[in-house]
């Protein structure tokens, strides 16, 4: 399995006397009000039971190790009590997704909505040697069909119809928008969802990326660059210049870092 690496709650305690609770933001990538919240017990209690429902064990090294590692620390400190839930982890819950792409195993883990892990498991390939695993790196399209079940009820805006023609753009080494192909469709669905204001009649994203590698006349691996530049679009077409959790430039930054953990 492999996964883009928190910051490890021990990197952080133990320097001097500091009796600063670790809180999200310290060791996951997230934004706002969830950031600034220290990582309670029970709210570890929850990502370990949904870890547990989903893939039958909780991850070593995964997100609820991490979340119990702070949590403890945190409460030996004294800033959280045993039996402490974060307010808004506790009114918009926890969740482990299991997505299948292409021969792998998306796992997509949130607090409060906001992506806290996203690993890969590649689906076992059988050959001579007994659990011998088969695993390529995942392309551009690949990604993109991941967003459509990570992100897939998401109405098409402006920032993801940026995205998804940067991720074209970056699949077929050319600046020219293909007509009907998917940055052309989620520019046409961006543009239509404008003018509507109730979500359920707008385009959705996975009616834009569903099928993506068939539908990209060229497609390559996802690199660090391949992704800072959809990441880059996407924040660049976002007033609140923001990416959204699981949407086009999330997927591209996961599928970047699992593809160096795959080569390292």
């Amino acid at each position: 399995m492999s996964q883009g690496q928190p910051r490890r709650p021990q990197q952080l305690a133990g320097q001097g006397e500091n009796q600063e609770p670790i809180k999200y933001g310290d060791v996951f990538n997230v934004s706002g009000e969830l950031a600034n919240k220290p990582i309670a017990p029970q709210d570890a209690a929850m990502m370990q039971t949904a870890e547990t429902q989903v893939l039958g064990q909780t991850q070593k090294g995964g997100t609820a190790a991490v979340m119990q590692s702070a949590a403890t620390r945190n409460e030996q400190v004294g800033v959280v009590g045993h039996n402490n839930i974060t307010d808004i982890a506790g009114e918009q819950g926890v969740s482990v997704a299991e997505t299948d792409v292409a021969g792998r195993r998306i796992i997509t883990e949130a607090v409060a909505g906001q992506v806290v892990g996203q690993y890969v498991q590649a689906t076992p390939v059988m050959t001579s040697q007994v659990g011998a695993v088969q695993q390529n790196a995942i392309t551009i399209g690949e990604a993109l069909e991941a967003t459509a079940k990570t992100a897939g009820d998401k109405p098409v805006d402006q920032s993801d119809a940026a995205a998804v023609q940067a991720a074209e753009v970056r699949a077929t080494g050319s600046n020219v928008i293909i007509p009907g192909g998917l940055a052309a469709t989620a520019q046409s669905a961006a543009a239509h969802n404008a003018t509507l204001d109730r979500d359920e009649e707008k385009i959705k994203l996975n009616q834009v990326l569903t099928g993506a590698t068939a539908k990209l006349p060229a497609d390559k691996a996802v690199t660090r660059q391949d992704a800072e530049g959809v990441v880059s679009a996407e924040l660049r077409n976002n007033p609140n210049v923001a990416t959204h959790p699981g949407g086009v430039a999330a997927s591209m930054a996961a599928a970047a870092r699992l593809n160096e953990n795959v080569n390292a």
